[in-house]
């Protein structure tokens, strides 16, 4: 309910994203493709070989789908229903269960109660006049508000001379954060107003012990009651904590994904936005942290509908107005200059991408020298592809934000234990020994749908010759050999340094290409690398 009316309030607040995707419909239908469907050509491997197939298919199916979102009927028939749902799904006691049969959830009803309150917030919702959603609501609080009592009298009862020290979870929090949308709808019970006021003093008193997204939460609901002294200190806080490029625009490191649900980046980031823009009135760092949104859309697919909705909302209702912003970007390769406005190439509308291609004998070496410009506000990206052929053992190393080396080692038993030597181009081989490949993989962002292919030389036989997925390191993969290469496959891959190693065994003699290891994200192509060719002599 939350993200099908925050996406049909924002869908319809905007003629120009009507207008961009009737265009996609009806001339450019290549838009509704999955990113993991688009520029096969410029990928090492064909999507039908990957295991993201049915992926690719789920997100074509989704963007598809945007067309339900101005059919203001339907979708107000299907809130109705989701509505309907929520009624007959709460207990008596206010509080709603995670699935039917189960016990309340304080974590579930206190998410329903703040999509709520940011609906009203926004005025998606108004809950002065929708009474069954006003009274669900109330009934909802009624149950939190009990909930916090008891844990106030249980402190009580357990640490009658330690109440000044930290007893704040994410729980109180997220009561306090989620009350914050609805001053004047729903009173507090009565009963609670001693324990609301503690867990408040709490949160007043040991922010500072709180992950990002919940520091965010006391900062917002802070200012909204009138404390604007808490709230300035986090937003001082997270001020000197950020990271700021500009590539990647303003982000934390300590931003990352976890278990919980507090550990969530984008809602994080979309959190963190509206604490900037609301109480901060900071619209230059709002522009730079939807930058950062920006660019992890750019090379992952966000699954989830709450954390899409909220990322949406952050980027089109804070900060500058990046969809009224034509590209204007002029981009030079040698005597040709290309201009999407003056140029003659199909656009695509919204996004304004275009795609040009020079073959062979077009290519001239003073296009090497390549100058790009922008002259206008809000960012841009793009990526110039160079494809050639070349002898294997002769390809220099490349490198992106991806980077990739290989190494070949033999290895020897002895008599303290299993030693492995690096070949180089002098070392000769013998037929029965173990080699040891060893691939370091290094990343600067995160990635989603990465596929790196590692070739082998012909007289080289794998001793993994099973597919499967491994664990390794705190890297779940698929791992699949082939007659000439081996495949690793990342659902998801983190920022960092990732090392793989796998044995083969030699069987023939003479002097082969041990070919390169190459690395792209399937999701965003520009994002490839690949090591330098090796060559083994083997006796």
């Amino acid at each position: 309910m939350y993200a099908n009316s925050l996406a049909s309030y924002i869908a319809n607040s905007s003629p120009k994203i009507r207008n961009v995707f009737e265009t996609w419909k009806n001339l450019t239908p290549d838009a509704l493709l999955s990113n993991l469907e688009k520029n096969q050509e410029l990928k090492a491997l064909l999507l039908e070989e990957t295991p993201w197939l049915m992926e690719a298919k789920n997100e074509s199916a989704q963007k598809q789908r945007l067309a339900l979102m101005f059919d203001l009927n339907r979708m107000a028939t299907e809130q109705l229903a989701a509505k309907r749902i929520l009624q007959q799904s709460q207990s008596s006691n206010g509080g709603w269960p995670w699935f039917e049969g189960m016990p309340e959830s304080r974590y579930i009803t206190q998410l329903i109660v703040t999509g709520f309150g940011r609906m009203y917030y926004l005025k998606v919702t108004d809950l002065n006049k929708d009474d069954a959603s006003r009274i669900m609501v109330q009934q909802a609080v009624n149950y939190l508000c009990l909930r916090q009592a008891e844990d106030y009298e249980r402190l009580l009862k357990d640490y009658p001379n330690e109440m000044d020290k930290n007893h704040l979870s994410q729980d109180h929090i997220q009561f306090l954060y989620a009350l914050s949308y609805l001053n004047g709808v729903v009173k507090p019970a009565g009963n609670a107003e001693k324990a609301i006021a503690y867990f408040s003093g709490q949160a007043r008193k040991y922010w500072t012990g709180q992950s990002l997204y919940t520091q965010g939460m006391i900062a917002l609901w802070a200012g909204r009651n009138g404390d604007q002294k808490t709230s300035d200190a986090i937003l001082k806080s997270l001020r000197e904590r950020s990271l700021s490029n500009p590539e990647m625009g303003m982000y934390w490191r300590d931003n990352r994904s976890g278990y919980f649900w507090y550990e969530s980046p984008i809602e994080t980031q979309a959190l963190l936005i509206e604490l900037f823009e609301e109480m901060g009135n900071d619209k230059k760092s709002v522009d730079q942290m939807k930058t950062w949104l920006l660019k992890q859309k750019q090379t992952q697919s966000w699954p989830t509908s709450r954390a899409t909705a909220d990322a949406v909302y952050a980027l089109l209702l804070h900060g500058g107005d990046w969809l009224q912003t034509d590209p204007g970007v002029i981009v030079k390769l040698g005597r040709h200059t290309i201009d999407p406005s003056i140029t003659e190439t199909d656009k695509e509308a919204g996004s304004g991408y275009f795609k040009i291609a020079w073959n062979g004998s077009e290519i001239e070496p003073a296009m090497g020298n390549i100058n790009v410009s922008k002259t206008t506000d809000g960012p841009a990206w793009g990526a110039l592809y160079w494809q050639y052929f070349e002898n294997l053992d002769k390809v220099t190393t490349h490198d992106s934000p991806l980077k990739i080396s290989k190494q070949l080692f033999i290895k020897t038993n002895t008599a303290s234990g299993p030693v492995l030597k690096a070949i180089t181009s002098d070392s000769h081989l013998m037929i029965g020994q173990q080699v040891i490949v060893r691939v370091e993989l290094r990343t600067d962002r995160d990635l989603e749908y990465v596929h790196l292919k590692d070739m082998r030389a012909s007289a080289f036989e794998p001793v993994n010759t099973l597919s499967g997925y491994r664990w390794n390191g705190g890297l779940g993969y698929y791992e699949n050999t082939r007659d000439a290469t081996t495949n690793f496959f990342f659902g998801y891959l983190p920022k960092g340094t990732w090392v793989f190693e796998y044995p083969l065994v030699v069987s023939l003699k003479g002097e082969f290409s041990n070919g390169v290891t190459s690395v792209q994200c399937m999701y965003a192509p520009e994002f490839a690398a690949h090591s330098e060719g090796i060559r083994v002599k083997i006796k």
